[in-house]
């Protein structure tokens, strides 16, 4: 520890405290703070590279972002939102690199083609609608669709080799994709955070916060190398700290989290470095998720560039874990149960057979199960090209319905208390790609005089997109993205209205 009192304590090493804190040095450098990290390095956990998909959720090719109704119909609204949160994110990263923040742009994002692939007459035809719906939005103007078997075949001939004639299937292709590897990403801005002053404590775990009659925070933290216990005092405190989250969020006895539970469910996926193989796919596959599992277990065929090595995963393959964290403890899914969300907890595990179903059939899937899985991808998959790699934790949400009792809720959570003292994140994807709308998000709510009067206006500088319906401004999204690409050396997208 560098201080005992600072401004500003973020929990977690990982791409949200890195957000948070770069955002907050860009509109106050006089401030003081001070980051915690449990393990001996920051992004470790669900940040790391090989613990989640490194797709920049762009809605491009992930479905759940735009379910079918059960009347058919469609609507893009949340996959528009999705992408224009994606483009405030690239926006950053741009200014940053532009002002030397960031380094050469490929060690964190590189452009790789967004695809969507399914299987079956119903399928194909609900990918061919949802593309007559897209193609018209200025954001997806890029997108691409097609049943021809010689041209999916361009785009991703691993698809194509060995699969059988008479099989149905479509795909829809943007070349405005990307791969990020938020390991890489929150290295570089936490190590910026670390230059400009702030104190970055690693081994630290924090066991608990609690709050002064003041209104500022205690933070309990034991140095997990021996060297004893602390207690800092913090004006404002941000829990980013993944699965870690919910545990010090009760911990601090404010009201907003009460309701809450977290379910968590393991990853892994399997690998192929061979670069004979690799060399053949160059594309962000998505599918249709199973049915009873969860939006982050779609199955997906990836191209991945981490720390500059490129390899191909497949996956995820989900299980349960009660870690909250990959490297948590059995003890925090029952540690985590209070009275307030053990009702919510029982509720969604009552109503949610099919995903328990789901969990039950995926842990003790054999080896050559899950190859079969691969194999409905890509067709000519041999056992030997791949091994099994565990990704990381996640830990989604569960909170009180008025209506149902209790929900299992798929995304992201913010929650902000003390009168906005304290603020936290709860939940899963899209949440790294969209850290950056996220962390304004936070900024806005807990601190909003000085946000209207003094920091948007910095913000606005740095995101031009900022405040902005991007999709509903074609020449916003022509020049936002023509400038994303140039900076961040990606593929240039024409941007049209159809």
């Amino acid at each position: 520890m560098s201080k005992n009192t600072v401004d500003v304590a973020l929990v977690g090493g990982g791409i949200m405290s890195a957000t948070l804190g770069t955002l907050i040095q860009q509109v106050q450098p006089d401030w003081t703070i001070e980051v915690f990290e449990s393990l001996s390095e920051v992004a470790t956990e669900s940040s790391n590279g090989w613990n989640n998909a490194g797709t920049g959720h762009a809605a491009l090719c992930e479905l759940n972002y735009m379910p079918e109704g059960k009347d058919g119909a469609m609507s893009p609204a949340k996959a528009i939102d999705i992408n224009e949160q994606y483009q405030l994110s690239r926006e950053w990263w741009s200014t940053l690199v532009e002002r030397g923040i960031l380094s050469e742009p490929s060690s964190f994002i590189n452009s790789t083609p967004h695809m969507t692939f399914v299987r079956g007459a119903e399928n194909v035809e609900y990918l061919r609608r949802r593309f007559d719906i897209l193609k018209s939005e200025p954001l997806f103007s890029d997108m691409e669709f097609s049943d021809d078997p010689e041209v999916i075949a361009e785009w991703a001939p691993l698809l194509i080799d060995r699969r059988a004639k008479d099989d149905v299937f479509a795909a829809t292709r943007s070349t405005s994709g990307t791969d990020v590897d938020f390991g890489a990403l929150t290295r570089q801005l936490i190590d910026h955070m670390s230059e400009q002053g702030a104190g970055v404590n690693l081994n630290t775990e924090v066991q608990k916060l609690r709050r002064r009659e003041d209104g500022t925070w205690d933070i309990f933290t034991r140095n997990r190398s021996g060297y004893g216990t602390n207690v800092v005092n913090a004006k404002f405190v941000f829990v980013g700290a993944g699965g870690g989250a919910l545990p010090l969020l009760q911990s601090s006895g404010i009201p907003e989290i009460k309701g809450f539970g977290g379910f968590p469910i393991s990853g892994k996926f399997l690998m192929c470095d061979d670069p004979e193989i690799v060399a053949q796919h160059d594309a962000k596959v998505y599918g249709k998720a199973a049915v009873g599992a969860p939006p982050m277990s779609v199955p997906h065929l990836d191209t991945r560039v981490i720390d500059g090595k490129k390899s191909i995963l497949f996956g995820p393959y989900a299980g349960f874990s009660p870690n909250f964290l990959k490297r948590g403890s059995w003890w925090d899914l029952p540690g985590s149960i209070r009275a307030h969300n053990l009702g919510p907890m029982i509720k969604v595990g009552l109503t949610e057979f099919s995903l328990e179903k789901y969990l039950v059939s995926e842990v003790f899937a054999s080896r050559e199960k899950q190859m079969d899985t691969l194999r409905q991808y890509m067709p000519g998959a041999q056992t030997s090209d791949w091994k099994m790699i565990t990704a990381g934790q996640r830990v989604q949400v569960m909170k009180n319905d008025p209506e149902k009792g209790g929900v299992l809720q798929f995304g992201t959570e913010v929650i902000v208390g003390g009168e906005g003292t304290i603020s936290g994140l709860l939940g899963a994807s899209p949440g790294a790609s969209t850290a950056v709308h996220a962390m304004l998000g936070v900024l806005a709510k807990c601190f909003p005089e000085q946000f209207e009067r003094q920091w948007k206006k910095t913000f606005k500088d740095q995101i031009p997109a900022f405040g902005k319906g991007l999709n509903s401004d074609l020449a916003g999204a022509q020049a936002s993205l023509a400038h994303t690409a140039e900076v961040l050396g990606l593929t240039p997208v024409e941007v049209d209205a159809k």
